[in-house]
């Protein structure tokens, strides 16, 4: 009982310090939780820190603990990437952590931007967006992207189902005719009506659960090659 006492203290501890540096830059947490305090601080600190659970299925495997200065290289291009994917119209950048507690992005496109009501054909102010989006990822080859669909629950989970993948489809085939590469989109997925994160009961909350999410995260060649600096 002491040991699980004290190791819940350790992770409280270690996330108020990371909460109240309010001077230190998004990199520098992302290098310390990534590294040295991530390893120090376990499941836990991610559990505190990551804005979406599944967070944790998104990363490459690499089979060993990433290093702090690794964790910093990659933490300052995550946000380089996350500031310009916010200037784009109709986009919602999340920082989450991924599996290997490294800083990571979720970007979140409204499906009432990208597609009319039931359909999953781009309409033309969200292919003008994925453009702009498709550059971030052309000079990041090394960001692993996964795209995830979803939807409000009106209707059966077979309609649901289709609905989702045919809209994640719909922007990876767009983004790769942007020059997206193919081994770059390691997934891309229907989740159906399977992960509300808003009320299905109200209007707007089922606004919000239809949705396509990208997620962006570092490749085991970016880790390397962050390892190799």
């Amino acid at each position: 009982m002491k040991q699980k006492n004290g190791l819940m203290a350790l992770i409280l501890s270690g996330a108020i310090v990371l909460s109240g540096c309010s001077s230190m830059s998004n990199a520098v947490k992302g290098g310390l939780i990534g590294g040295g305090a991530g390893a120090a601080l376990g499941a836990g600190v991610g559990a505190l820190i990551g804005k979406n659970a599944k967070s944790a299925a998104i990363g490459a495997g690499i089979g060993t603990a990433v290093g702090a200065t690794t964790g910093v290289i990659i933490g300052k291009k995550m946000d380089k990437a996350a500031a310009q994917a916010a200037a784009i119209e109709g986009a919602r950048v999340d920082s989450i952590r991924d599996a290997n507690n490294l800083k990571a992005l979720k970007v979140t496109f409204d499906s009432g931007i990208l597609f009319k009501t039931g359909k999953s054909t781009l309409n033309t102010s969200a292919q003008t967006a994925l453009t702009k989006f498709a550059k971030i990822l052309v000079d990041n080859p090394t960001m692993d992207i996964a795209i995830m669909g979803h939807t409000d629950n009106v209707g059966s989970l077979e309609v649901n189902q289709k609905l989702s993948q045919d809209r994640a489809q719909a922007v990876g085939n767009f983004l790769m005719t942007k020059n997206v590469t193919s081994s770059q989109l390691k997934e891309i997925v229907g989740k159906n009506f399977s992960d509300p994160i808003a009320d299905n009961a109200k209007t707007a909350g089922k606004a919000a659960n239809r949705r396509v999410e990208v997620f962006m995260y570092a490749s085991e060649k970016m880790i390397k090659e962050a390892e190799a600096k």
